[in-house]
Parts: structure tokens; C-alpha cells; sequence
């Protein structure tokens, strides 16, 4: 969410708000899903994630510039009313199923015996904060980056030096249960597998939407972007390097906790602690930042005439307290139903659609308004046509029909309102 400071922000602010988003509950939870698809190509599916997210973020961060406030697509002013609208929705469900991910991430990490309760209290707790209108700021966002930043550096040195062994704890493990109402699908080898995983790890580097709302007070928006997602690549990198070296791929895709099942593998508890409590500060932040995106954006949709107009209506301390609730409620929703897997897929398909037309927006901008070649735009765009449609068909086929039923809905809204 935007920072709330009296100076204009230079780039180290921005990198370090952009990381404090980038490494969040993605880079703690992701990793099962992600193994299991790719197997060892783990590393590679990592760098092309990275590589779509930093194609995207270059798109969505012109746009941003040259048209703020425009829900990330310059809202109608660059695509056309209907793909705007469904832009628009794609981020609406990309953030509620985030919002999702994060809390079983932290439910999996504090309380692995009962999940479900642990992340419906996050969601709980933070959706109240979000009402007051607690905000994030750059010297908050200092403090999580460096916090979060010494709990991977522990962990990745127990997985690099081999003390991590080979053994999961069994708490940390995914149950039988819970992988049989989530799969991940067929495509779990090869080239095939690898894109999955890519795919699934875009959630992990979706943060850099931070950045947007700072580019018209950055000296050198194009900097910030590629030494935000440059970092965050490396940080990824070494994590999943780490994990394979430290557990091995088939531990590495049975745990709930990958990083809390290296410390503890490892024979060292205070370490555990650590780590469940970087995950823990990690996630409650992520759904903070999550419920704040889609607010604005459900405000920006409101204003249109395409949602609910309450929805833009602050309350007296200028929070838009009504679409955190919606927001926190989504979030609950996709918690109950789709259990861990299932919330990461569609946080991804949804996130991965919203950007694709992201790029196409960033592509019809005027070459004035550009600080980044067309080409990076259109191959961020078809990346993101091709990882949303290679990930497990279940999470694709939910996020096609709640999108195509939220736009048929936005829509009668909108002609409604201008028939009445």
C-alpha cells in the first residue's frame, strides 16, 4: 500500500517497499506445489518467474506513470471497457485468493495441528486492521525486509552446509488428505512441469505492484524495478537451492513448511522458532498489503459504475473500510474451499491473467510514455498467457468461471446504473 511519508521516496525506499511485498508469503510457502511440478528443475522454474515477473512489472509500472490510478491497466483509456473490466476482476480475485495463500502459509507455519483456524484468524485480526487504517511505511518496510532477510539468510545456510538432513518433521508434512483435494496435476515433468512451476512460483514475485503507485516520484522508476525483482530473484534462487540440497525434491513437495522442515530437520529448535516467526510477521504483512491493493482497485471499479458504488465510500479516517471487509470476507471464502494448493493456483491463473493484459495495455501505450522496449511488454503478456494456462486444470477451470461470472455481473451493474 502507499507509504506514508512526508518526503518523496528515492530508489533505495522503493526497492526496499518493493522487496518488503516481494518477500512475504511466497517465498515461505510456495515451494511444495512448485517441486512437486518441476522436481528438480526447481531452480530453473524460479528464473523464468522471475524473468515474466520482471517483463510485467517493467509493463505495469509505464502504465502506471502515464496513467495513475487506473486500476493497473490505465483503466479504459489504453484497452477496451470489457478487457479493462475483466483486468480489473483478475486483480480483484488474484488478490483475495493472495490474501487466502498468505493466511494458510501462516496457518501451516504457527499452528501446522489446526491450519484452517490459524489462517481464518489472520484474516480475521488484519481485515480489523485494515478497517483502522493501519498502513505499511518505508520505515516498517525497512525493518521487515531486514528481519525477513536474516530468517532466509539461517535458512539457506542450514540447507547449504547439509544440516538439514533428509527427515521432515511430520507436522510440517501436507497431509494425504489435503493433497488429494488440491493436486497439482498431470504436468509434473519435463518442460511441461517446469512452466507449472514457474507459473505457481509468480505468485511469490507478484509484490513488485508495490512500485506502481510510487512511479511518478521516482527519479528512476526502471532502476527500482530491475534492482527489486533482481534481488528478489537471487533470494528465491537461493532458497529453493537451499531446500533441495537441504531436504531433497520429495521432501521439499510433502511439506506444509518447507523452510520450518529445514531448521527443524537440522536438530537446532531455536532456529525453528525463528522461521515460524519470520513466516509468521511475512504473512500478516502480505494480507495487510493484499487487502489494501484490491481496496483501491474495488474503489477504482466502484467509481466506474462497475462494482457497488459503496465500495469507493471512505469511512471518517479515509480507509475504505467496506471493500477490506469484502476483501477479508473473500479470503475466508477461498480458505474454507480451496485449501492451500487450490488458493495458490487461482492467486497465480487470476494474477497471471490481470498482468497479461497488463502487458497488452503497457503495449498500446505512446512511444513517449515508454521507458521499456514493446517486445519486453509482449513477451510478458504471452508468458502470461502460457503459465496461466499450463497451471492444474482445477485452479484454472475455477478462476475462468468466477471471472466470467463477476464480469457478467459487473457488467449488469454498469447498465444498470447508466439506465437508472
Amino acid at each position: 500500500m502507499p507509504p506514508s511519508v512526508t518526503r518523496r521516496p528515492g530508489t533505495a525506499d522503493a526497492v526496499v517497499l518493493g522487496l518488503a511485498a516481494t518477500l512475504g508469503a511466497g517465498v515461505f510457502g510456495v515451494w511444495g506445489p512448485a517441486a512437486d511440478a518441476a522436481g528438480a528443475w526447481l531452480p530453473m522454474a524460479v528464473v523464468v518467474a522471475g524473468v515474466v515477473a520482471l517483463c510485467v512489472a517493467a509493463a505495469g509500472s509505464d502504465v502506471a506513470r502515464a496513467h495513475p490510478g487506473g486500476c493497473a491497466v490505465g483503466g479504459t483509456a489504453l484497452l477496451p471497457a470489457g478487457l479493462a473490466r475483466l483486468a480489473g476482476l483478475a486483480h480483484l480475485v488474484g488478490r483475495a485468493a493472495a490474501g487466502a495463500t498468505a493466511a494458510t502459509v501462516f496457518g501451516s507455519y504457527v499452528l501446522p495441528s489446526r491450519p484452517v483456524l490459524a489462517a481464518v484468524g489472520l484474516v480475521v485480526v488484519v481485515t480489523g486492521l485494515a478497517v483502522a487504517g493501519v498502513t505499511c511505511t518505508v520505515r516498517s518496510a525497512w525493518a521487515l525486509v531486514g528481519g525477513v532477510g536474516v530468517v532466509l539468510f539461517v535458512a539457506v545456510l542450514v540447507g547449504l552446509v547439509g544440516a538439514g538432513g533428509r527427515q521432515i518433521d511430520e507436522s510440517s508434512a501436507v497431509s494425504a488428505a489435503a493433497q488429494a483435494a488440491a493436486p497439482v496435476g498431470p504436468a509434473s515433468a519435463g518442460a511441461p512441469g517446469l512452466l507449472t512451476a514457474a507459473g505457481l512460483l509468480f505468485f511469490a514475485f507478484v509484490g513488485f505492484a508495490r512500485l506502481f503507485p510510487l512511479g511518478t516520484q521516482l527519479p528512476d522508476p526502471r532502476r527500482a524495478v530491475g534492482l527489486t525483482l533482481g534481488v528478489a530473484l537471487l533470494v528465491h534462487l537461493a532458497v529453493a537451492v537451499a531446500l533441495l540440497c537441504g531436504l531433497g525434491v520429495d521432501a521439499v513437495a510433502t511439506a506444509a513448511a518447507p523452510l520450518a522442515a529445514l531448521v527443524d530437520a537440522g536438530g537446532a529448535p531455536a532456529l525453528g522458532v525463528l522461521v515460524r516467526i519470520g513466516a509468521a510477521v511475512a504473512c500478516g504483512c502480505t494480507l495487510l498489503a493484499v487487502l489494501a491493493g484490491g481496496s483501491r482497485t474495488a474503489a477504482t471499479m466502484a467509481g466506474r459504475g462497475e462494482l457497488p458504488r459503496v465500495l469507493a465510500t471512505p469511512g471518517r479516517g479515509g480507509s475504505l473500510w467496506r471493500a477490506d471487509l469484502v476483501g477479508g470476507a473473500a479470503a475466508v471464502v477461498v480458505v474454507a474451499t480451496l485449501g492451500p494448493v487450490g488458493a495458490l493456483t487461482v492467486a497465480s491463473c487470476a494474477l497471471l491473467v490481470h498482468y497479461a493484459l497488463v502487458g497488452m495495455a503497457a503495449v498500446l501505450l505512446p512511444a513517449a510514455a515508454r521507458s521499456w522496449p514493446t517486445s519486453v511488454f509482449a513477451t510478458g503478456s504471452v508468458l502470461c498467457v502460457l503459465l496461466a494456462l499450463l497451471l492444474p486444470v482445477r485452479g484454472l477451470a475455477v478462476t475462468t468461471v468466477t471471472l466470467a461470472v463477476l464480469w457478467v455481473l459487473a457488467t449488469l451493474n454498469l447498465q444498470r446504473g447508466r439506465a437508472g
